[in-house]
């Protein structure tokens, strides 16, 4: 029985994929967040400048480089109260069958993810 991915566990997939890239990027972090209503997800150190950087898990079919501008530029201030960079990550995930049914645990599924939209 297909059991299918809580909007967490889907949040936190989508974590995991930016994670991975940060990390492969060569950020250092400082700290993570897996609430998806706490923000940021990571703040990150890369060249001794600090990262703000949200995590949003887009559901298809839209569009996952489309972001809240008002709640990011609120995001965007608050990083520069910091001294941080304010960065957006949508991650769009879906079935690999059929992109209209839920992602379901230990299925195949497809990542729409293009990195860091600076803010």
């Amino acid at each position: 029985m297909s059991k299918p991915l809580t909007e967490q566990e889907l949040h936190n997939l989508a974590m995991n994929i930016v994670g991975r890239k940060l990390e492969e990027d060569g950020y250092e972090f400082m700290g993570i967040n897996s609430k998806p209503k706490k923000n940021p997800q990571f703040v990150c150190l890369k060249d001794k400048k600090l990262h703000f950087i949200i995590v949003r898990n887009i559901p298809f079919p839209e569009d996952p480089s489309n972001y809240d501008q008002d709640f990011m530029l609120k995001m965007k201030d608050h990083a520069l109260k910091h001294e941080a960079k304010a960065y957006y990550a949508g991650v769009g995930l879906s079935n690999a069958q059929d992109r209209f049914l839920p992602v379901y645990l230990n299925e195949e599924y497809i990542v729409d993810y293009d990195g860091l939209i600076e803010i």
